[in-house]
């Protein structure tokens, strides 16, 4: 998997590289601020894009702004966000966005990073084209339904596993979380899907679809 990691932190930048480049990933470039991520991307088109959300000169949007850039110049590469705390806001707007065939979205917080097998599971998934929505952000968007929940034929357990399908998690992860078997949680995933109205397709391609559901719900 090919791999371009921006952020201005020089640490924690070489940080990321080197438990990348332990896991087996191929990190094409490193970047510091906004427009030089985006000179690379253009060039090395990796599978997916690390990307800090506060980045030269300003420290406010910068990352977020030239995530937005990627998904429009380069739609097939999966844009991974890191931020400092929970930004409710800008999770909303990257993940709501429109998104490419093949392309994974994430957000986490950079805490994260320190948990390496999550970490490295978050940016294969996405990728792959799959999500990867940081808990403390899924646990927030699950306080702000809106009064006319998209979501409200799906029932507690299978907003659960809805839940845990945000933050990237497997079939095989969910049941270990939920302490299930496997075939329950793909009998609920199943439902998640029928209730959605999601049409047949690869399953990850439904399972990004059901997040963005999960997402634009609490928009």
């Amino acid at each position: 998997m090919r791999v371009v990691v921006a952020d201005d932190s020089v640490l924690l930048r070489e940080g990321i590289v080197r438990l990348l480049e332990e896991a087996g990933m191929d990190v094409v470039a490193q970047a510091g601020d906004g427009e030089d991520l985006l000179r690379k991307v253009g060039a090395h088109k990796p599978d997916v894009a690390i990307i800090d959300i506060k980045m030269p000169p300003t420290h406010t949007d910068e990352g977020l702004r030239a995530a937005a850039e990627i998904r429009a110049r380069q739609p097939d590469v999966g844009v991974l966000v890191l931020s400092q705390y929970v930004e409710e806001g800008y999770a909303l707007d990257l993940l709501s966005g429109d998104q490419g065939d093949g392309a994974g979205t994430g957000y986490l917080l950079k805490d994260r990073v320190g948990d390496i097998d999550r970490f490295v599971e978050s940016v294969r998934r996405v990728g792959e084209g799959g999500s990867a929505l940081d808990p403390e952000v899924v646990a927030q968007l699950l306080g702000r339904r809106r009064q006319a929940d998209p979501l409200e034929p799906l029932s507690p357990r299978e907003r659960e596993v809805l839940a845990l399908m945000a933050e990237g998690r497997s079939n095989h992860g969910i049941s270990q979380q939920l302490v299930v078997t496997e075939r329950a949680v793909e009998k609920h995933v199943t439902n998640i899907f029928g209730k959605l109205d999601l049409p047949p397709a690869p399953d990850d391609h439904r399972r990004v679809l059901a997040v963005l559901a999960f997402v634009r719900s609490a928009s």
